[in-house]
């Protein structure tokens, strides 16, 4: 028997009246989850060079990860609707904890890209229910901004931490320790989980989860992603690409149809309805397919062209990793005073001329010193968006339904990765073949400039798509409940459709329990 998405019982249990603990819980699992999108960047070389990993072929250890992600995402919202924000959370962070182990431990290639896979779908059942948590944890507006702002600000920092800890741990202990560390990470946040945020409400929904659906989905972006990422170097016309290709979409279009006919459908067609959500959508997807990539570029040039060790580019990315994580900080202050519209726009406007300027420093011959400007306007534009897409694609969501919301925002984050990564490879590597000595890093730096003006010139069309947002309006408040909303949904309001544990309790004291927001 099917139940409606309606909103949700109070959260009961012991972490109801520490919500500071609980937002601090979830921040440093954000920021497990950030530092695994990029943690392997600098630790591929090595990996490449102990398990023989054909050069382009390594990227299917960041691929596995992000195309499993993107796949399961929204059978994660699903499954944190219906069986428990909690309770999935815990899983998550227990499936993380496992896989991290056995990638650690891998001694083929094959070994790692299947762990990196698993950890994938331990991120796709995590991202969600993080967010679905905050977002009926803290009452829509000021205060969920804030909480919001700091869950962001510790995972957009943790996708350049991420760089800084995996030269760190490569340069002392090898490869295998940007693994490990997820073990006693993931498991101890995990066991104080169960004490602190709280307990899942009794009851649930008899619905029924969407396996046709998460199938097709997952199929489709793994095919789509390897015909970009073996493209390059089978070429665009080799049967196996095509046929990935062709395949590809045959998948995605059988996932539209299942959607379109089930009665409870992985992806509800009718929230694009919220039209926040909708744009916020297509900005998490150009988000992660400009500002996510730079770290993997960036960490190319300083080891491949200027000869950085591993240390010495994690610690290069602590400029960019602070620039993010005051930008997540301001972009919190900005939505709640001028809304996610306005913030979104100056974000992608200060990105696009932060990375423009960054550019400058990819030649051969430039210093890292000229692309530090650029790494700073670039990385607080970075934290502004980042902080104000998450708030345009909660406003208005039914608490009933936070959790399929956010898979839905979640899934093109993580494709928009994927296929980004994929796509600015193939053009950055375009002029390397043949080349070997300086040639090769002067074609490198070349191909790069490329790709980040490009990306500069995405999150300007990342502009063009924030004006769609509907403006705030005070008068525009929501509706208990309510999943389809007016035009302006944005507007901060002081009620909530779902009154929470977090909501007598002063937003500042709650932002200053989190680890990430330094």
């Amino acid at each position: 028997m099917s139940t409606s998405p309606g909103p949700h019982p109070r959260p009961t249990g012991p972490g109801r009246t520490r919500p500071g603990w609980s937002l601090a819980l979830l921040a440093l699992a954000q920021l497990i989850f950030s530092l695994d999108l990029n943690i392997v960047f600098v630790a591929l070389p090595d990996i490449g060079a102990d398990l023989d990993f054909p050069g382009q072929t390594q990227q299917l250890v960041v691929s596995a990860y992000v195309v499993f992600a993107g796949g399961f995402l929204l059978l994660g919202g699903r499954a944190a609707d219906l069986l428990g924000r909690r309770r999935i959370f815990v899983l998550a962070l227990s499936v993380y904890a496992v896989s991290s182990l056995a990638g650690g431990l891998a001694g083929s290639p094959e070994v790692i890209v299947a762990a990196r896979a698993v950890q994938g779908i331990g991120g796709a059942l995590l991202l969600p229910s993080t967010l679905s948590l905050i977002n009926t944890l803290f009452e829509e507006g000021p205060k969920r901004n804030r909480a919001l702002a700091v869950w962001g600000g510790a995972g957009a920092s943790g996708l350049t931490v991420g760089a800084l800890l995996g030269g760190l741990l490569t340069q002392a202990f090898g490869w295998p320790a940007v693994f490990f560390v997820n073990v006693p990470l993931a498991g101890l946040v995990a066991l104080a989980a169960v004490f602190v945020i709280p307990r899942d409400p009794a009851g649930g929904a008899g619905r029924r989860f969407d396996l046709p659906g998460a199938l097709t989905v997952t199929a489709g972006a793994t095919l789509l992603v390897f015909a970009l990422v073996e493209g390059p170097e089978w070429g665009w016309a080799s049967p196996a690409v095509i046929g990935a290709a062709v395949a590809a979409v045959v998948c995605l279009a059988a996932f539209a149809a299942i959607e379109s006919r089930s009665a409870d459908p992985l992806m509800p067609f009718r929230l694009f309805r919220n039209r926040s959500l909708s744009v916020a959508i297509t900005v998490t997807f150009l988000y992660m397919a400009t500002f996510g990539t730079l770290p993997y570029f960036l960490t190319v040039l300083l080891q491949s062209v200027h000869g950085f060790s591993a240390l010495e580019t994690g610690l290069a990315f602590l400029v960019p990793s602070v620039a993010i994580a005051a930008g997540t900080q301001l972009g919190e202050r900005m939505t709640t005073r001028l809304g996610a519209r306005t913030t979104l726009i100056w974000g992608f406007l200060i990105g696009a001329v932060g990375t423009a300027a960054l550019s400058l420093g990819f030649d051969a011959d430039a210093g890292y010193g000229i692309a530090v400007p650029g790494l700073i306007v670039s990385g607080v534009g970075q934290g502004i968006v980042w902080t104000s897409m998450w708030i345009a694609a909660a406003t208005k969501v039914a608490p009933g339904e936070q959790g399929i919301a956010n898979g839905m925002a979640s899934t093109t984050l993580n494709l928009g990765n994927a296929i980004g990564l994929a796509v600015l490879t193939a053009i950055a590597d375009a002029g390397t073949g043949g080349k070997t000595g300086q040639a090769l890093r002067a074609a490198t730096a070349d191909g790069e400039f490329l790709v980040v003006l490009l990306t500069a010139a995405g999150m300007a069309l990342g502009l063009l798509i924030a004006l769609w947002l509907p403006r705030a309006r005070p008068a525009d408040a929501p509706v208990a409940g309510s999943a389809e909303p007016s035009a302006g949904a944005d507007a901060p309001v002081a009620g909530s459709a779902e009154p929470s544990a977090g909501a007598d309790t002063p937003a500042a004291v709650a932002e200053g329990a989190a680890p990430g927001n330094h």
